[in-house]
């Protein structure tokens, strides 16, 4: 267990390092195509649908955390720390988000237009000013804190690589499946799981947010907006990292017709490099936290296994 601490550590230098591998074969992509052959409602009579659902649930996960679990249970502990660091990098993405907001800003602020928007958020974004496409694009950032970063960082930590592994597999398959339209069947458990698996971490997400904004003077605006915006947005795990960067900020989010989230005292063009600022605060200060746990649960095993 003590040898998930650097592992946690080592994973962030390599994301800073890397990012993300611009490649069809990166893992999650090969676990998104496979997503998308069995996630095609048009395949099964809708009866059926739902079984289906379950059934491609739990094979994705058994396939994609097959050699996650290979390496955390059989790899000699001088292997395991060469490799898991890679491994733990597959599962969460830091850089990548920076990078896709940044370049929303980027497109905005050259009146080019922020269609890259579209990489990042699942609304159209053909029919939004640029406020609103800012606004999608760091919601879809505020949200990814816990969905991209905390949670498989949280799963890692209570389960190890398989737990890493389990929930990107969990959140990838309810990015792509877990909608209200002809795939509400095929994936009503999909959403489900990433409802129940993201519960905890979205919780000791805010549970950070509330320190750092503490720390940067920001807390009661942070604390009014999540009390009183946290359910407005659908679900009830991403309106959490959703209001408190929101009122910790300044800023408003806004989905035009659907919710408003925090009161607007910033642009996003001025607000943008705070937001990323905290996320990687927020995330540091999470991997802290975990650390010092694992020491204690560490010392605290050792102690009543002699």
């Amino acid at each position: 267990m003590i040898l998930q601490i650097p592992v946690l550590f080592l994973s962030l230098i390599v994301d800073r390092v890397t990012g993300d591998p611009k490649t069809s074969l990166h893992p999650v992509a090969l676990i998104g195509r496979w997503i998308g052959w069995w996630g095609r409602p048009s395949r099964y009579p809708v009866r059926i649908q739902r079984v289906i659902g379950i059934v491609g649930w739990f094979l994705t996960v058994i396939l994609f955390c097959a050699p996650f679990f290979v390496i955390q249970v059989y790899a000699p502990w001088y292997l395991y720390l060469l490799i898991a660091p890679f491994m733990l990098k597959i599962c969460f993405a830091i850089r990548a988000l920076e990078e896709h907001a940044q370049a929303v800003s980027d497109a905005v602020s050259s009146d080019e237009r922020a269609r890259k928007a579209s990489m990042l958020v699942s609304r159209d974004t053909t029919i939004l000013d640029d406020e609103h496409l800012l606004s999608a694009a760091y919601e879809s950032v505020a949200e990814n804190l816990n969905d991209s970063i905390i949670a498989p960082l949280f799963w890692f930590i209570l389960l190890g690589l398989p737990g890493a592994a389990l929930y990107r597999a969990v959140n990838t398959m309810d990015a792509m499946l877990g909608y209200r339209d002809e795939r509400r069947y095929l994936g009503w458990w999909a959403a489900r799981m990433d409802d129940l698996f993201s519960f905890i971490p979205a919780r000791i997400c805010g549970l950070v947010l509330l320190v750092v904004y503490a720390w940067k003077r920001r807390l009661k605006p942070a604390v009014r907006v999540l009390k009183h915006d946290r359910k407005k947005r659908p679900g009830f795990n991403g309106g959490i990292p959703m209001s408190l960067i929101a009122g910790g900020e300044g800023i408003q989010f806004e989905k035009p017709g659907v919710y408003l989230i925090g009161k607007k005292e910033k642009t996003f063009l001025e607000a943008g490099p705070s937001i990323i600022r905290t996320v990687r605060e927020t995330t540091l200060l999470f991997c802290f936290f975990a650390a010092v746990t694992l020491l204690l649960w560490g010392g605290v095993s050792n102690i009543y296994g002699t």
